[in-house]
């Protein structure tokens, strides 16, 4: 009996292993990669920054009384410092192209000149702040990297001017007012996330932006400081500005690719 079992049991034992033989071999399936979702632009986002600007005019003079242009016109200028805060809304509408609409200020210092070219007389001009609302349309050169042109209508505000001689010298002999242009702007600049940097901040971006403003002409009444009396002459400005700015940029609903941690 035992040797009749023994017998099986070796049986059965040779034609499993004959079986397992037989069978193919075991495959090894790799997990799926998942792949995050590309980034998206569209929804709201708030700036500021600063740089540099400078602004040019044409300045000419004209009879207070009638009008008539007097003497020769000149080009004069000047630059300075300026800080900018904003917020905007963009759409993404595709993959490669995003709209928006924004809105912005800038303020400080550019300095230049302004002048009575009749009576040889000129005085300090500031652009104090200027602001502007349009519209973006922008190119993605890479799904964190955006190339974008703007523009759109623009504001400033202009500081008064004291009028001193500029060939003797002296006190101001005549002054202007204050007062405030209204024009269009053209522009356009680069934003990226700041990721790519190695900074790892969620809705974090950098911007560079170049923008060109215009104003229409305006005269300048001068009043002669002596006598309160409003001046012979009055100047003319035709002025623009332009500036180059840096900003951070906070975009409120990145959807930038998420990293799993294990």
């Amino acid at each position: 009996m035992k040797k009749l079992v023994l017998a099986l049991t070796a049986v059965a034992a040779f034609t499993g292993s004959a079986l397992a033989a037989d069978l193919p071999a075991r495959t090894y399936t790799k997990a799926p990669v998942v792949v995050p979702p590309p980034p998206s632009w569209t929804g709201f986002y708030i700036f500021g920054g600063g740089g540099g600007g400078l602004w040019n005019a044409d300045n000419g003079t004209v009879a207070t009384a009638t009008g008539v242009a007097l003497g020769t016109g000149q080009r004069n200028g000047g630059s300075g410092w300026l800080g900018t805060v904003g917020a905007g809304y963009d759409w993404q509408v595709n993959t490669n192209w995003v709209i928006g609409i924004l809105g912005d200020g800038q303020f400080g210092n550019i300095r230049g000149n302004v002048s009575d070219t009749f009576f040889d007389l000129a005085g300090q001009e500031t652009l104090r702040t200027s602001y502007a609302g349009g519209v973006r349309v922008g190119y993605l050169v890479a799904p964190n990297v955006l190339s974008y042109v703007n523009g759109g209508y623009s504001g400033s505000q202009w500081s008064g001017s004291s009028l001193s001689s500029v060939s003797f010298g002296g006190p101001a002999l005549t002054t202007t007012g204050s007062f405030t242009r209204n024009g269009f702007f053209v522009g356009g600049g680069v934003e990226n996330n700041l990721d790519i940097f190695g900074i790892s901040f969620p809705g974090l971006f950098m911007k560079t932006e170049y923008r060109a403003a215009y104003y229409g002409n305006i005269n300048l009444p001068e009043t002669v400081i002596a006598t309160g009396l409003p001046a012979v002459t009055t100047p003319t400005f035709k002025a623009w500005d332009e500036t180059v700015t840096t900003s951070l940029v906070y975009r409120f609903n990145w959807t930038g690719p998420v990293v799993a941690k294990y």
